[in-house]
């Protein structure tokens, strides 16, 4: 097995979508997230770990390996995390450590885990006082070793409405076909931060084998979300800056240390990687003030991503000649 994780990192993610939408509202007929006061476009931690689990179950065959997933009954209803932590037989606190032997996710992610403490009646009668224990006792709680702030846009969107038709009639008697709706965008540039905090994987179990494989998750995940709303969906940025052991830093807020340069007059307007550059000199300013803070830097980067420091263009690579820089190779 994998060692544990013993430093912590930070995690920096840019991804563009082109024409479509990467997180519906479902109580806002499905919209894309906008903040209605900045224009910029919202995306839920929830919607990136989801990614991650889908392409771990359907690319790295490891269904049996994620706990939060959907499972669907005989009578159509999915399976509750009750019904799952039951068909589990989790029952004590010890019983708990088989969960995060067995899923990555909840070693990455965490977990609430509710104890039933249910028992036959014949061991109800006869162990009526070691019961009482787990009954009714509170969720137990493993805060998850990394942890993601909600993504966000470089920059205003346009949040776009198209419509159009169905082929097939939608109710039984009509004889025309239906119109459909739906909300996109022509273009968003999403960033994400994340840390790996390597004192609550001690409590998880979390391992280095774990990481890499979120992280291939985060990229490769990102670029196979092949359905009618992700599809056109691009990574163009990944980086895991990993710290040296045992002195609990880091630099914080990498997603605001990076800016959007664009030749359109209005962000609005922007509907291509190739209309804007990334301006990565108060990032590269922050990671040389905390040169000696760093063990090394993980990184992979899209060829057609642009990057700018101190107003002149650069190549990320280049800029960080001065680091221990390994690729991320998947």
């Amino acid at each position: 097995m994998s060692e544990l994780i013993k430093n912590r990192s930070e995690i920096l993610f840019l991804y563009d979508v082109t024409d479509a939408n990467p997180n519906g509202d479902p109580i806002d007929e499905n919209k894309p997230r906008i903040d209605e006061e900045t224009g910029i476009n919202i995306v839920t931690d929830v919607r990136l770990k989801r990614t991650i689990r889908d392409y771990l179950i359907n690319f790295k065959n490891k269904k049996d390996e994620i706990f939060i997933k959907e499972i669907v009954k005989n009578d159509g209803q999915q399976k509750t995390r009750e019904e799952r932590i039951e068909e589990e037989d989790i029952r004590t606190l010890e019983d708990t450590e088989k969960l995060k032997t067995k899923y990555i996710d909840l070693r990455l992610f965490g977990a609430t885990i509710c104890l039933k403490g249910k028992k036959s009646k014949k061991e109800e009668k006869k162990e009526e006082e070691e019961a009482k224990g787990q009954r009714g006792t509170p969720p137990i709680t493993w805060t998850g070793p990394v942890q993601f702030k909600y993504g966000r846009s470089l920059h205003k969107v346009d949040l776009t409405y198209v419509k159009g038709t169905t082929v097939m009639p939608s109710k039984e008697g009509m004889t025309q076909s239906t119109f459909t709706e739906r909300y996109i965008l022509p273009y968003s540039l999403i960033v994400f931060y994340g840390i790996v905090n390597e004192n609550a994987a001690k409590e998880t179990k979390l391992t280095e084998e774990d990481v890499s494989l979120m992280l291939e998750g985060i990229w490769n995940g990102t670029k196979n979300l092949i359905s009618g709303s992700k599809f056109g969906q691009v990574p163009r940025l990944l980086v895991q800056i990993i710290y040296k052991k045992g002195n609990n830093f880091y630099i914080g807020e990498l997603d605001k240390r990076i800016s959007l340069n664009s030749t359109k007059n209005n962000d609005k307007e922007i509907r291509n990687i190739s209309e804007v550059k990334i301006d990565i000199t108060n990032l590269m300013k922050a990671l040389a003030d905390h040169k000696d803070e760093i063990e090394k830097i993980q990184l992979k980067v899209d060829n057609r991503a642009a990057f700018i420091k101190d107003g002149e263009d650069v190549k990320i690579r280049d800029v960080l000649n001065g680091f221990k820089v390994e690729d991320l190779n998947f």
